[in-house]
């Protein structure tokens, strides 16, 4: 990959992580946009561990932008007196478990069926489907995060699990469960950035030291170079999904719902014209 490459794939993923539109979806479409032809032998060593990298720039990213959050939660652990952020932290990890669970069992097998520009077209609009009409099956929600039970919890994280399926998007599908458990959007918003972080960091473990021993040095400093830019357009990504989500208690996901039916109608007609 050049570094033009390089930068633009970095700056689609740290936006299209956060934002509710399908990062892997947008990872597929990418390439094919712009007319790459990229190494096959290449996307089979190295793609993964590679957008894992730009990956680990959107956990540090979500890990500034939250600071005040983790910092709290690791107060909680050091002082056991601090029970609110110690039930954070409880919830996060139970949020994280069937993501996580589900991820080791079934992503190979899920992303290695699902991984083509025409069913990740088609799953972008479905996933367009579950945020209008999610939004709109859900009453105005009161609550706050610590306010979810342990079992709401595991539901807004198995929702997480959707994002294996090129299409679907990993904010949207947990903070769209978020609405169903009584979350107000801002704090559904929170709690899926929240959630985030641990599956990133998770992937970065098992899949950065495949791009250390398997990449040559020039791939690995793109990669770098790629972590930085992720996590700037992250950080930018975060800052205005929060404020929009303060503002608009209401309809708030139709943009990103409109976003995902005219992409994802796009590329159809573009792959079969």
């Amino acid at each position: 990959m050049t570094l033009l490459q390089t930068i633009i794939i970095a700056i689609v993923q740290g936006i299209t992580e956060l934002f509710p539109i399908s990062s892997v979806a947008h990872n597929v479409f990418t390439p094919y946009v712009f007319h790459w032809n990229l190494n096959p032998e290449f996307l089979k060593m190295n793609f993964l561990p590679f957008v894992v990298m730009l990956h680990l720039g959107t956990a540090l990213a979500l890990l500034i932008f939250f600071r005040d959050d983790w910092m709290r939660i690791i107060r909680s652990i050091i002082n056991s007196g601090k029970e609110v952020s110690l039930r954070l932290l409880l919830l996060l990890l139970v949020g994280t478990i069937p993501a996580a669970l589900i991820g080791f069992v079934l992503e190979k097998h899920i992303t290695n069926m699902f991984s083509n520009v025409t069913t990740a077209a088609i799953f972008l609009i479905i996933n367009g489907l579950l945020l209008f009409f999610g939004e709109k099956m859900k009453k105005r929600g009161t609550k706050s995060i610590n306010d979810l039970s342990y079992g709401q919890a595991a539901v807004v994280g198995l929702f997480q699990a959707l994002a294996l399926v090129p299409g679907f998007s990993r904010s949207g599908a947990s903070m769209t469960a978020g609405f169903w458990m009584g979350l107000k959007h801002e704090e559904s918003a929170r709690f899926s950035m929240l959630l985030a972080t641990p599956i990133i960091a998770g992937a970065g473990i098992l899949e950065v030291p495949k791009l250390i021993k398997h990449s040559s040095h020039g791939l690995f400093v793109n990669s770098l170079i790629g972590g930085l830019f992720a996590g700037l357009f992250a950080y930018i990504a975060v800052t205005i999904l929060m404020h929009w989500f303060k503002r608009k208690e209401i309809n708030a996901m139709k943009p990103f719902a409109y976003y995902c039916w005219i992409v994802g109608a796009l590329i159809l007609l573009s792959h079969f014209i």
